[in-house]
Formats: C-alpha cells, sequence, structure tokens
C-alpha cells in the first residue's frame, strides 16, 4: 500500500468525549468515525486489526473441532419470549415492528437463536458434541455509551455456543474454550488475566472473564499476591469465620437525633464512631418481594451472591417509595429494631460477633445506639453477601493477600447448563431412547474491544505501539526525500522485498516533511520503521527503528528485508 492513494488521514484534535487513550488515538490515527452515539464506521487501518484478531480467533477454535456458522441479527420476539427473556432483558433490547406489526429486536447475543437452529437438527446422543460460532456485529441499545469501542452501541462479538449430552460433557467444552481462549488472547500479544465471574443476564453457574490489565479499565479485579486465584470484584470471596462474642457488656438501646444524617459517612462523623461500628440496613426487591439487607458499615453488599442466594430472577435497591410503605421511613434511617411489617430480614456474616451496633430508628433524622443481635432483632438467616476488599485473605491458598488491579474484560466463557434448551425444547434421545435436554455453553469475545483493549495497554504518549500480531501493518517504509531518485528507487525495493516476503507493510510516499512522516508512523504504531534518507542510501544504508523499544539500528540495504521478515516472523503468534 502507498500511502498517496490511500485512504488515510491522521489529526491532531481529539473529541470531547474522547477520555481514554484508546478511543483518543484511534480516532486521531484515521481508524474509526463516529456516525452516531455508540456507533462507529471502521476504516481501513482498524478494519485491517480486526480481521487479524478474526482470523486468530477462527485458527484457535477450528484447531478444536468448533464451526462456523453466520446468524441473522433481526431476531424474532417469538424466540426470545419462549426462553422468557423478552420482558427481562430490559432496556438494552433495540426492539421494533414490521410492517405486519410483528415484534422483532437487534440481536444483542443469540443463545434463542442458536438454540433453535439446533433443535431443528438434533435427534440422538449419538450427533453430539457441537460446537457453533459466528462473528458478528451485535446491538446493544446502551443507556451512556462512551469510551469509544469499549462501550458501544454496535459492536463485533464472537459467540459461541456448546451442546453436549450431559453436564460432565459440557464441562469439558467449557475447559475446553476455556484454553482456546488462553491461546487467542496470547497471540493478540495482550497480558491478561482469566478470572472468576458472575454470569448476569446470561445465566449459568459458572463463568471466567478475560481480562486485559490495563489502568484505564472498568472492571476491578482481585487477585491473590502469592497464588493464581483471581476474580471480578463481584464473585470474588475471601474465608469468612464468624467473629467471636464481643466481651463487651451490652449497652442499653438509645435513639439519638441525627438531623439530616442519612450516610455512614455523614452519621460517622456526627456521632464520632468508627464505620464498622453501624450496622447498614438496606431494602431491596427481590422478584418485586421487599427483604432487609443488614451489614456492617465499612462492607458492602454484592448484589450478584445476594441475588444467588435468594434464587431471585431481578434484584434491584428498593426505592424511597417501596421502602415508606414497608417500613414508614426513608433510605439512610432504615434499622432492623421494631422493624414494622412483615418483611424478611437477612444479614451478612460481618453481622455475628459484634455487639451495640449503631443502626437506624425507623424514624426519619434519629438512629439508634446498642442494637444487638437476639436481645433487639433477629435475622432470618446469615449469609456471605459483602464483596471482597483489597486486603482481605484469598480464599484458595488463605495464606495469600488480595490486591486490587483495574481490568477490560475482552471475553467471557459461561456454562449454562439446561437453561435454554429446557425452556425451548432443545432435546436429543439418549441411549435408552429417552429425552434429554442438551446441556449448554456460551462464550464470548468482543472483537473491537480487543482491539481497543490491546491500545489501552500498548501506547505512549506518542501514539499506538501495535504488538506484531494484531499491527494493521507491521512494517512502514520512509523515504525522506521522495523527490530524490536513488532514496525512492531504494525504498520501492525494500517495500516490493518485504511484500514478497509476506510481510504486511506500507510505504510512505507522501510529498512531507521528515517529522510529519515519523510522527504519522509512531501515532500509528507500525512495529518496524524503516528510514532511508539521502545520506544512508548513498552509503548503502538503511535505519530500522522498533517501536516498542525505541531502538535504531542501522543496517545494510541488502541485509533489510531478510532481518525483518525472520524478526516479525517470530513475533507473529504473540505467545512465542
Amino acid at each position: 500500500m502507498h500511502l498517496s492513494h490511500s485512504f488515510y488521514r491522521t489529526l491532531k484534535e481529539i473529541p470531547k468525549d474522547a477520555q481514554i487513550p484508546s478511543h483518543q488515538l484511534m480516532f486521531r490515527a484515521g481508524m474509526i468515525q463516529q456516525l452516531a452515539s455508540g456507533i462507529y464506521s471502521y476504516l481501513p487501518l482498524a478494519l485491517r486489526s480486526i480481521r487479524k484478531i478474526e482470523d486468530i480467533i477462527r485458527e484457535e477454535l477450528n484447531t478444536r473441532g468448533c464451526e462456523e456458522v453466520l446468524m441473522p441479527a433481526v431476531l424474532p420476539a417469538e424466540l426470545w419470549k419462549e426462553s422468557g427473556r423478552w420482558d427481562i432483558y430490559g432496556d438494552l433490547l433495540l426492539r421494533f415492528k414490521d410492517r405486519k406489526g410483528n415484534d422483532y429486536c437487534m440481536g444483542p447475543t443469540h443463545e434463542e437463536v442458536i438454540t433453535d437452529m439446533v433443535r431443528r437438527n438434533l435427534r440422538s446422543w449419538k450427533q453430539l458434541p457441537w460446537n457453533l460460532y459466528q462473528i458478528q456485529g451485535k446491538f446493544r441499545d446502551e443507556f451512556r455509551p462512551r469510551f469509544g469501542l469499549m462501550r458501544g452501541r454496535e459492536f463485533i462479538m464472537k459467540d459461541a455456543y456448546s451442546f453436549d449430552v450431559d453436564e460432565e460433557a459440557a464441562k469439558k467444552s467449557y475447559q475446553l474454550m476455556y484454553e482456546a481462549y488462553t491461546a487467542i488472547f496470547k497471540r493478540c500479544g495482550v497480558r491478561f488475566r482469566a478470572v472468576d465471574a458472575a454470569s448476569g443476564e446470561i445465566g449459568g453457574d459458572m463463568s471466567h472473564e478475560f481480562q486485559v490489565l490495563a489502568s484505564s479499565g472498568e472492571d476491578l479485579i482481585l487477585s491473590c499476591n502469592t497464588c493464581d486465584y483471581a476474580a471480578n470484584i463481584e464473585k470474588a470471596t475471601t474465608p469468612r469465620q464468624v467473629q467471636s462474642q464481643d466481651s463487651t457488656e451490652l449497652g442499653a438501646l438509645e435513639t439519638v437525633d441525627t438531623p439530616g444524617k442519612k450516610t455512614i459517612e455523614d452519621v460517622s462523623a456526627f456521632l464520632g464512631a468508627a464505620p464498622s461500628s453501624f450496622l447498614k440496613s438496606l431494602v431491596y426487591e427481590a422478584d418485586s418481594v421487599p427483604v432487609l439487607v443488614l451489614i456492617a458499615g465499612d462492607r458492602d453488599v454484592n448484589e450478584s451472591k445476594l441475588q444467588a442466594a435468594l434464587g431471585a430472577s431481578a434484584l434491584r435497591l428498593a426505592t424511597d417509595a417501596v421502602v415508606q410503605e414497608n417500613i414508614g421511613t426513608l433510605p439512610g434511617y432504615v434499622g432492623p429494631v421494631n422493624l414494622p411489617g412483615d418483611i424478611r430480614i437477612l444479614a451478612d456474616l460481618s453481622v455475628q460477633g459484634v455487639v451495640n451496633w449503631i443502626t437506624g430508628a425507623n424514624q426519619p433524622d434519629k438512629h439508634i445506639r446498642n442494637a444487638n443481635l437476639e436481645r433487639d432483632f433477629k435475622p432470618e438467616r446469615f449469609l456471605d453477601i459483602a464483596f471482597a476488599a483489597p486486603g482481605d485473605a484469598c480464599p484458595r491458598c488463605e495464606s495469600g493477600i488480595l490486591e486490587e488491579h483495574r481490568g477490560i474484560e475482552v471475553g467471557q466463557v459461561f456454562y449454562l447448563g439446561t437453561k435454554y434448551s429446557q425452556a425451548m425444547d432443545c432435546s436429543y434421545l439418549d441411549e435408552n431412547g429417552k429425552s434429554q435436554p442438551a446441556e449448554m455453553g456460551c462464550y464470548g469475545i468482543g472483537v473491537g474491544r480487543t482491539m481497543a483493549a490491546t491500545i489501552e495497554q500498548n501506547h505512549d504518549e506518542n501514539g499506538i505501539i501495535w504488538p506484531v500480531p494484531v499491527a494493521p501493518y507491521e512494517a512502514v517504509v520512509l523515504p525522506l526525500q521522495i523527490n530524490d531518485d536513488a532514496v525512492s528507487n531504494a525504498a520501492e525495493d525494500i517495500y516490493t522485498g518485504l511484500k514478497d516476503a509476506g510481510i504486511d507493510v506500507v510505504i510512505d510516499d507522501r510529498d512531507e516533511r521528515a517529522g510529519f512522516k515519523f510522527k504519522d508512523a509512531d501515532l500509528i504504531g507500525y512495529p518496524v520503521q524503516i528510514v532511508l534518507g539521502g545520506r544512508s542510501v548513498s552509503s548503502g544504508k538503511a535505519e530500522v527503528k522498533y517501536r516498542a523499544s525505541g531502538e535504531k539500528v542501522e543496517m545494510p540495504l541488502e541485509s533489510v528485508v531478510e532481518t525483518l521478515r525472520t524478526w516479525i516472523t517470530d513475533r507473529r503468534r504473540g505467545d512465542s
């Protein structure tokens, strides 16, 4: 590719809403253009990187016996109603009607469609296992699209689905995909961690996220400083032992005025007491039924754990109106003592073994001192429903300490069980002729997000630093005096030689200043820059700059092609 004829333009300005490096750099490097909020066009450089990521995905999945399909992007409501998700998926689902008045949505994920596809073809246990995947555009109507390709509304995703005869076989498929994902992200050249994760809207009871480590990441990860344990904070656990009963004498209940003080921080400062001495009382709606949740004031409720413990299909913090209706006060003054109405009380393990709590009095502007278990309130049961935190003990080795990292989720694997196959009657006849629901797993990779996460992890103040396996182009030839025949001919020879050697190479044959070309080359992030000037060519040499290290090496013109062919080939797999 000659840049003088390419669809190519770098920019100096940065969009006001570009808050993270990948969004800024992709815009400046001419990789993406915004069409509407959260909707982007992929220009040639971005698409070349995306295609390389897709090729890596296909190679690793095909090697493991997966087969590629392509499903429609427009999905009929009937399938979503059959699975039960049409009404519960929420505003992320872009719904519309066709000219006949039938309901449809733009596909945000394809569990229903693949289950329908398989049930039309599945008859016998002998046909399984199957693992089908696609690479396709999705649409989720995000409330607040942000961070460029990180949180867009339209995006490219690889989604795969496995079908097996039983749980044991399904978990083998899950492990196979876990290993495939590990290989994929290694080959992409990124530093990542596979972490335990919550299943969220997809469902299932086992899931791992693949997180690219980056300071700009939206996700909080806790990992052990001793062993290989790592988990998303929503799923992270820590050994929790019930504290022994505090020997402090039980104090008498006392109601105190706390005018306008609703939060733990405000009441703590007002009363001069530590947050850990407060009993935080939160009202949730679990499948629309109110429940009071108690937890130590220095801990936070992990809603994923709470929802799982309650077996609830939906969980949300109760509105002020719901709290007022059921308890007679507003959030901030709720407590378990003399609780009005018939409401369940659940408590985190942090509530046990502590005496003389400070808690809400169920009256505006008032709190209670010296609230105690059994004497003053009695939860229905105690649960581990708190977030783990940095400094907690590791749940796996128990000798290590959990440390905090930021990560960008680029992939996730789920074991679904029979959640969709039972709801949609996707079954097979077993060896005894009995009908059985297929055991399922699903596996997603955000392709565009993987490209963006790579940039988040690999950049400096001058621009992108591409790992070779996913670089749009692996090398750029930079003739500094394009009108000098000797320089131009030498550049064309090296460009042609690299191209013939199978290297993805461009030549910057634009009639621009040397500084302009250098800045563009650093901004776009070509792994290798071959610089040719009148003085170097006259001495039979070229200067080669390696973008990642900044190292500059002078080498004979005749050895450039073979040296760089070897260097690039050795780095193409990313895991080498």
